[in-house]
């Protein structure tokens, strides 16, 4: 297959891990890089040995860049990600995909109408650890699948980031901040999502921040900094999601057990690529360890538009599609309306499940 070639636009603190891993897959070609901030976008180059700097109208007008990677703030997503396909290339794009659910639509059809791809993380359930909890539950392990727990619980970010303040902002949030990883990885395990109860709330009114650089301003809160969400997935299993900016003494809760009529499966970090994975099934009092899958267990960004490019050159499907992007980001809005209107809500939007990806690979290679 003939390399694709690929350019990043947005060269914040996420695209090194991309520039790094893009060049360890064989049929990409990291060619070039873009930033708002030229001077970013020229050390990030140097630092990872990319041939040209440009800037992002540079970037799109190159005829030879046939994937555009997103990597600017969620805020310019769905721009970013629109010109990108007017200028008639593929896209892969950091979660979210856009910041509402009208943008990604539009993103999406505008994609279809010029026959494009569009990709977006997390690609996180590609890694070792929730490839091998698939592949359990796909051998039966632990029977039908009837419920799941997923738990991501944290006091916040202002105590460490230097720009606290988008997290509690309009947009921002646990959910739309760590949920992505979350739900992708249980659309993976479980299947698509059909219908969500959420509740939300939040701890504090205002939040001081503790971190260098703006220790002791104030941040007002203006999202819920807890949301709680009951989904049921069209395969009939029902899992409870809590996300939170609001647990103050930290939680010994793992992050998310899948729950079968002949055992449970313990699922490690959705945002990590390795293990451990257990399991214990029925009339047994101790876990078993399972031993990772071949893969990718060590921070792989940059697989999602690896396997868009095999898609690209082979015709078959990527896995993290926007399609699968999207339902998640609609699953996301679903808790705040469903918490809203004190009602159930009807996911008007469905995906296909990943395929698995496939065993006996050589690294570094996705067909």
């Amino acid at each position: 297959m003939d390399k694709v070639k690929v350019g990043i636009i947005g060269c914040g603190k996420i695209s090194g891990i991309y520039m790094e891993n893009c060049q360890k897959f064989a049929l990409l070609d990291l060619a070039a890089c873009a930033d708002m901030d030229p001077a970013r976008a020229a050390e990030q180059a140097a630092n990872y040995g990319i041939p040209l700097v440009y800037t992002v109208d540079q970037l799109l007008e190159d005829p030879e860049i046939e994937i555009v990677i997103n990597l600017t703030i969620p805020a310019a997503h769905a721009e970013i990600s629109t010109r990108a396909l007017e200028a008639g290339k593929h896209v892969y794009v950091e979660k979210p995909l856009t910041v509402t659910r009208e943008e990604g639509r539009r993103v999406l059809d505008l994609a279809a109408e010029k026959g494009l791809l569009v990709g977006s993380a997390p690609e996180t359930f590609l890694g070792a650890g929730i490839q091998t909890a698939l592949k359990l539950i796909e051998d039966g392990v632990i029977g039908r699948p009837v419920a799941a727990t997923a738990f991501m619980l944290g006091r916040g970010h202002e105590h460490w980031h230097p720009d606290p303040e988008f997290y509690y902002a309009a947009g921002g949030g646990p959910l739309f901040d760590m949920g992505p990883y979350y739900l992708t990885a249980l659309v993976q395990l479980l299947g698509p999502i059909r219908t969500v109860a959420g509740m939300t709330g939040k701890a504090l009114e205002e939040r001081t921040i503790t971190s260098e650089k703006k220790a002791g301003q104030k941040i007002p809160v203006d999202i819920p900094t807890h949301v709680a969400g009951t989904l049921q997935f069209a395969g009939g299993a029902i899992a409870t999601l809590i996300t939170s900016f609001d647990i103050f003494g930290g939680s010994s809760l793992p992050p998310i057990e899948i729950y079968g009529t002949e055992g449970t499966i313990q699922v490690p970090d959705p945002n990590t690529f390795g293990g451990p994975v257990k399991f214990r099934r029925i009339g047994e009092s101790e876990w078993s360890e399972q031993p990772l899958l071949p893969g990718y267990d060590q921070n792989t960004r940059g697989i999602g538009p690896a396997d868009m490019a095999y898609a690209i050159r082979s015709g078959r499907t990527h896995r993290a599609s926007g399609e699968l992007a999207y339902h998640v980001l609609e699953a996301m809005w679903a808790c705040h309306d469903s918490s809203d209107s004190q009602r159930f809500y009807e996911m008007q939007s469905t995906c296909k499940r990943p395929a698995p990806l496939p065993l006996g690979l050589e690294p570094y290679t996705l067909d």
